[in-house]
């Protein structure tokens, strides 16, 4: 949507950053509505974290809550209501608490790449056909050295990466040794 999001803790950020990263996402919002009614004799309001829509017309409501919260039987109250309004909508629910921690390192590293104004945009088909025949960012770069420096070429396959245009496993530190494929829809 290329713009801020307004969100209230660290843990709301990465799950909002992880958003952003998710192709499948096609539109965020922050604290989106408030949620009122009754709920076991009681009424009930809240504030959801954050709305996602998917590009498929899919709507997901999430709440995000430190994982040591989780068992808080009031929390869990609010969660269950929360997803029994959100599926009376037909929306889905999605209690969220964290990931790993090198997920979430590399994909805050290659958010730094998501602008393409800050990109050599002329070098992306040149690396998506590098990668054809390559396997590991370093391999890509060094193919293309001849032609190009490091310098350009580092941050396309990076951009690359943020765009999923290219795969790789970011559950593992991100270096010249990282095995890159090409998305399906790049190839």
């Amino acid at each position: 949507m290329n713009g801020h999001v307004v969100y209230e803790s660290r843990l709301e950020l990465a799950r909002i950053m992880l958003a952003d990263f998710d192709p499948a996402v096609a539109g965020l919002a922050a604290q989106p509505f408030q949620l009122t009614g009754p709920d076991v004799g009681r009424d009930r309001r809240h504030v959801p974290d954050l709305l996602l829509a998917g590009g498929d017309g899919a709507v997901t409501v999430v709440d995000v809550k430190a994982a040591s919260r989780l068992r808080d039987p009031e929390v869990r109250a609010q969660f269950s209501w929360t997803r029994a309004v959100a599926a009376s909508r037909g929306w889905g629910f999605e209690a969220w608490s964290g990931a790993a921690r090198e997920l979430l390192d590399n994909v805050r590293f290659l958010a730094g790449y998501r602008r393409g104004l800050v990109i050599s945009a002329g070098l992306l088909p040149t690396v998506l056909d590098a990668a054809r025949e390559q396997a590991t960012i370093g391999s890509v770069e060094r193919a293309l050295a001849g032609a190009y420096p490091v310098q350009l070429v580092r941050p396309a396959v990076l951009h690359l990466l943020w765009t999923g245009r290219l795969r790789a496993d970011l559950r593992r530190p991100l270096g010249a040794a990282t095995p890159v494929r090409l998305a399906v829809e790049a190839a």
